[in-house]
């Protein structure tokens, strides 16, 4: 038997929560004395103990936690709630981390109003591509919106391309349109670009369309797509004062890609009209 400070000890945790848990029902001492009212604590209570903190640290209520217990969940299916609490903590923490991206790209969108120089933005003509996309709808344009749905588009492009037999011969190309229904969506294109006869590639779902040329406005970005803001409202604000008008979404070329995506190039072009 333990004394609750020795029990606490073995246990990583305080004295003043084992007499919180034991108020509650959640942890009871194996024996009180009762003359003192000092509790004692048996070994085979670490398990319980163990349990209850690996709970709460997930997230659970204490009362959760008791309701748990109190159903004797075996150790494998405590294993697998773990591990489901596991995965929603780290898609909240991812959420949080992209979330907080936001703010920062916003911050740096503050900070880099109008200096902008000439020089960044280059105006011209872009030929006709031809690419093989996937298409998929993004409830609005912010990265929040958009990336959930371009990252597994690509991730499905490229294995569809090499079961088809067709090799990328030039850069990665996102475009976007405004999706038919309305409300704000956003139809998303996640396309590379390749040499293979327009039209659809076999049962893949990959469809070739040619891309007509057009005049862009266009300007590098470096870093990740998801702090794209301040690149992209940089040239909003070039475009808007060098007399020339948007004419649609800007066009996302990935010039270099690697693993490291604070390492990632990418042309943006948009379309643009007057001047």
């Amino acid at each position: 038997m333990f004394t609750i400070g020795d029990f606490a000890r073995y246990g990583r945790v305080s004295a003043r929560m084992l007499r919180h848990y034991d108020a509650i029902g959640l942890l009871h001492p194996d024996s009180t004395d009762p003359a003192t009212g000092y509790r004692h604590y048996g070994g085979g209570q670490l398990a319980r103990l163990n349990r209850i903190i690996a709970l709460k640290d997930l997230g659970f209520t204490l009362q959760q936690v008791r309701a748990v217990l109190d159903e004797e969940v075996g150790p494998d299916e405590l294993r697998g709630m773990l591990r489901l609490r596991r995965s929603e903590l780290e898609a909240a923490m991812a959420a949080a981390a992209a979330r907080l991206a936001q703010v920062e790209a916003r911050l740096r969108s503050i900070e880099s109003e109008g200096h902008m120089s000439a020089d960044d933005v280059v105006v011209r003509y872009v030929p006709a591509v031809r690419v093989a996309e996937l298409t998929g709808v993004a409830g609005g344009y912010e990265p929040g919106d958009i990336t959930p749905v371009i990252r597994p588009l690509y991730e499905q492009l490229f294995p569809l391309l090499g079961r088809a037999g067709v090799a990328p011969t030039g850069p990665g190309i996102a475009r976007y349109e405004d999706a038919p229904q309305g409300g704000g969506a956003v139809v998303v294109h996640a396309g590379v670009t390749v040499s293979a006869p327009v039209g659809p590639l076999g049962d893949t779902g990959v469809t070739v369309v040619e891309l007509p040329p057009f005049e862009a406005a266009t300007v590098i970005h470096r870093g990740p797509m998801d702090g794209v803001l301040p690149t992209a409202q940089a040239l909003a604000h070039w475009i808007d004062g060098s007399g020339y008008r948007s004419a649609g979404y800007a066009r996302e070329v990935s010039l270099e890609c690697p693993e490291d995506e604070a390492k990632w190039v990418t042309e943006l072009q948009e379309p643009v009209t007057g001047g």
